[in-house]
């Protein structure tokens, strides 16, 4: 019979959890600590400065995703700890198995990336029911694009807009391919013109950005903060759509409503179920080189 405290994380690596259920748990990633906090409050005694949601959430903060205080979170005595290949450091979370600390890493590249690990995550390094928010997720996104695009299309594939998605700026950063935020757009329909690139975020000079003519710009408020006086103004004549970053970037409960949040942000009239016009109104001023 297996072993019911060994288990194997989303990056294969072994966990040893113990006897029983995890009783303090410390979350190094916003999106997996309001996943677990909407399943089961109280088991989290550690977020990051950057665990936003739920905003009554009263648990002792332990840092950045980048720079976690390990000896603050060794202090709390947690049980598991939940971290992320992209948004965490690895060396972190060496040192904290080496403290004997179970770690349980997520990698979610994809829409039905994160339905599985946060399946995972919960019910089996958590030994939590499958939340009932997880099945509405679903069901919100199986109206969506398939998975995959059709045979003979490129990697950016989708029905509506040749889209543009900045995700800073100072310097000009983009959704490259392989990335989360990109699937959940080509399912929402956009055609995003970086998906084709090697890096996952590339860096694309501004001029760059604007020769290849994009029918609209998307800009999230996360990451970089994007808000109607700053990013718009950079593409005169391109309609741009002000989108929440957590939507577009978590995976989690905001999975449940992102779906008709995000349509409704496009507002392009290539997008399935968009509405009205996109939320940036392009200012008309010169371009910005920044």
């Amino acid at each position: 019979m297996a072993d019911p405290t060994a288990a194997r994380d989303d990056l294969d690596l072994p966990v040893r959890l113990g006897p029983h259920p995890p009783r303090r748990v410390v979350s190094l990633v916003p999106s997996l600590t309001e996943a677990v906090a909407a399943t089961a409050p109280g088991l989290l005694v550690g977020a990051t400065d950057w665990c936003s949601h739920p905003a009554d959430l009263a648990v002792t903060r332990i840092g950045g995703t980048k720079n976690p205080d390990v000896p603050a979170i060794l202090a709390l005595g947690p049980d598991l700890v939940i971290a992320n290949d992209e948004e965490n450091r690895r060396p972190d979370l060496d040192a904290l198995r080496a403290a004997g600390v179970p770690v349980w890493v997520t990698d979610i590249r994809t829409l039905d990336d994160a339905f599985r690990s946060l399946h995972r995550l919960l019910t089996l390094a958590c030994r939590l029911p499958r939340p009932a928010w997880l099945d509405e997720a679903e069901a919100a996104w199986a109206p969506a694009a398939p998975a995959a695009p059709e045979k003979g299309t490129g990697p950016g594939t989708g029905t509506g807009p040749r889209a543009i998605v900045p995700i800073w700026r100072r310097p000009w950063m983009v959704l490259g391919r392989d990335t989360f935020a990109g699937d959940l757009l080509r399912r929402l329909g956009l055609h995003l013109l970086h998906a084709d690139r090697p890096e996952r975020y590339p860096t694309v000079p501004l001029p760059e950005l604007l020769a290849v003519r994009p029918e609209l710009v998307v800009l999230p408020d996360e990451p970089y903060r994007f808000t109607a006086e700053d990013g718009p103004e950079a593409f005169p004549g391109t309609p741009v759509a002000l989108v929440s970053g957590r939507h577009l970037t978590w995976y989690g409960p905001s999975l449940v409503t992102a779906p008709a949040v995000l349509r409704q942000a496009l507002g392009h009239p290539l997008v399935p179920g968009g509405t009205g016009a996109p939320t940036g109104t392009p200012t008309g001023t010169p371009n910005s080189t920044s």
